[in-house]
């Protein structure tokens, strides 16, 4: 695996900086009494549903607004990265196949990956 050059990665870590700082929240999006941290873990949980069903619906959202801010998307990416989607685990799976030659050559060992 090769690593990427300083002088690659600088400019675009910085431009993601200049993005970041631009970005805002209107003040009615987030109210005290709206959906928290566990309303916010069970909406990444059904991500996936409410994705699908949001294309087809238009009363079927994927994120809750206005909503109570930093603990509701917190749990929303936990919902999603370790409980929902995110979760799954991963594995691979190493197959040995043995090709048998013809008579002038040995046998071969192809390992697939």
């Amino acid at each position: 695996m090769s690593r990427l050059p300083v002088s690659r990665l600088a400019p675009a870590l910085a431009s993601i900086l200049l993005l970041a700082g631009c970005a805002s929240q209107r003040a009615d999006a987030v109210v005290a009494s709206g959906p928290g941290f566990l309303l916010g873990l069970w909406h990444g949980f059904i991500f996936p549903v409410a994705w699908v069903l949001s294309l087809f619906m238009d009363n079927v959202a994927v994120y809750a607004v206005p909503n109570d801010g930093g603990w509701y998307d917190f749990g929303y990416f936990l919902g999603i990265v370790v409980f929902g989607v995110g979760a799954r685990k991963t594995r691979t799976v190493y197959r040995t196949r043995v090709v048998r030659a013809g008579p002038a050559q040995p046998e071969t060992v192809i390992i697939d990956q």
